[in-house]
This record gives C-alpha cells, sequence and structure tokens, in this order.
C-alpha cells in the first residue's frame, strides 16, 4: 500500500510538471497572437492590393504574350511553410500530409521543421524578414524564366479563427489568364506587359510574405488552443490521481487502524 502511495505522488508531482509547462507555453502563445494576426491582416492587405493589379493586367489581350503566363520549363517547385517549433496540434503534421499529395515536386522550405524534414538549411517562419521573400521570389521568377520549372505553388496554412486553421496550396505561377473588363480601365506606360513583368517578382515577393505571416499566425493559434487543451487534459488527470491517492491513504489508515485495535485486543 505504502509503495502505491508513493507511486501516485511521484505521478502527481509529474503530471503538475507538465501542467505549470502548458500553461507557461499557452501564456507565451497568447502574448504573440496580437502581433502575428496584425502582421497577417497587414500583409494580406498589401498582397491583395497587387493582386487587384495583377488581375487588371492579366486582362489585357497584350499580355498573354507575357513569358509568365507562357510557361517553357517541366516540373513543379513547391514552397513549404512549416513551424519553427512543435506542439501546435496537427499544425505541422497537416502541411506535410498536403505537400505529399504533389509528390514530383522540388521543395523549397521555410520553418525550422520544414528545413529539417527536407534536408535545408534552415530558414526560420517566425522571424522572416522582407529581404528573405524578395531573394526567394526573385530567384523563383527567375528559374521560371530560365525553363527550370513549369509550375510554383506556395503551401502555407490559412487563418481563419483561433479555433480553425487550414492547410492551404496556392499556385502563384504561371500566371492565369483573367476576363477581360468590357469598362475603361487604367493606362500602363510603356505598355500593360512591360509593367505585368516588373510587376510579377514584387508581386511573388507580397504573396510569399503574406503566407509566411499568416501561416506564423495559424501555429500561434494553434498552440494555443493546443495547450490550453493539454492543461484542461493534464488537470483532469490530477483530479483522478488525487482521488486515488486519498483513496489509498484513507485504505493505508484504516489498515493501520485495524491493526492497532487488533493488537490492542490481545
Amino acid at each position: 500500500m505504502g509503495a502505491d502511495i508513493k507511486s501516485l505522488k511521484i505521478r502527481i508531482r509529474s503530471v503538475d510538471s507538465t501542467l505549470h509547462l502548458t500553461r507557461a507555453m499557452g501564456l507565451v502563445a497568447s502574448s504573440k497572437i496580437r502581433r502575428a494576426t496584425r502582421s497577417m491582416n497587414q500583409t494580406r492587405e498589401y498582397a491583395g492590393a497587387m493582386e487587384d493589379l495583377l488581375k487588371v493586367l492579366r486582362a489585357a489581350p497584350e499580355c498573354e504574350r507575357s513569358p509568365y503566363m507562357r510557361p517553357v520549363g517541366t516540373g513543379t517547385r513547391l514552397i513549404v511553410i512549416a513551424g519553427d517549433r512543435g506542439l501546435a496540434g496537427g499544425y505541422n503534421a497537416n502541411v506535410f500530409r498536403l505537400a505529399a499529395t504533389v509528390p514530383e515536386a522540388e521543395i523549397i522550405p521555410i520553418g525550422k521543421r520544414a528545413c529539417e524534414r527536407f534536408g535545408k538549411p534552415v530558414i526560420s517562419s517566425e522571424r522572416f524578414p522582407v529581404t528573405d521573400a524578395r531573394r526567394i521570389a526573385e530567384e523563383m521568377c527567375r528559374d521560371f524564366l530560365d525553363g527550370k520549372f513549369e509550375k510554383l505553388g506556395i503551401l502555407f496554412t490559412r487563418y481563419r479563427s483561433m479555433m480553425s486553421q487550414e492547410a492551404t496550396l496556392e499556385w502563384v505561377l504561371p500566371l492565369e489568364k483573367m476576363e477581360e473588363d468590357a469598362g475603361a480601365g487604367p493606362v500602363f506606360e510603356p505598355d500593360e506587359m512591360t509593367v505585368l513583368n516588373a510587376a510579377v517578382p514584387t508581386y511573388v515577393c507580397g504573396v510569399l510574405t503574406a503566407c509566411v505571416r499568416e501561416s506564423f499566425a495559424s501555429e500561434v493559434a494553434a498552440r494555443r488552443m493546443a495547450m490550453d487543451s493539454a492543461g484542461k487534459n493534464a488537470q483532469e488527470m490530477i483530479d483522478r490521481l488525487q482521488l486515488q491517492y486519498n483513496r489509498a491513504r484513507q485504505n493505508s489508515i484504516t489498515q493501520e487502524i485495524t491493526e492497532i485495535v487488533a493488537g490492542s485486543g490481545l
């Protein structure tokens, strides 16, 4: 009986340590949520503005001759954005599961977990500067024009709400033709195709930055929810173990009293 009580005390202490850890990680995630969502919303607006510009340009008949709309290469490149750390529920697993649906793709990973999985130098998803986004975007556009691949996609996690995040694959290159607007549109100088070709690297940079920021916001939200769930589970386990411990102590005391009474009767 004494061994059972000691074992229960050790387990309660162990689960209590886990509870403190999950609470601390939950608080850290909570402190990052506001900054992450603000940054996500700002880059969403920028990427949305660039998308609106390219929609107008892609509708111009002249732009059909743009090399960004007429791929010459073969193969697929996939920029896979995952987290720098784990303990975020199924956040990283969902990204890798979706990446596995494009088995022949050449992977460009962002985020420590993605870089480790695909054996590439580490690029942080939390601290991802615009300079890195611009470098990657320019490299992707240059290789696309050189015919080194045919399609470029970005695999990231879309932020729906604090409760919901969804792994998403968005194709960036080649650009798709848009229906021509019958109304009067803006005038581009020197011409639409020149502006389009000059704008595409900036567009890819903006989309990539927005995807990384949105993925990080999703990671933080997923970790907060995972830590809340783990904390509740740990507390429930402590309550069950505490009940078992109290019963074991009560049985031990009862047995001691019985032995004392039986001994005094002799």
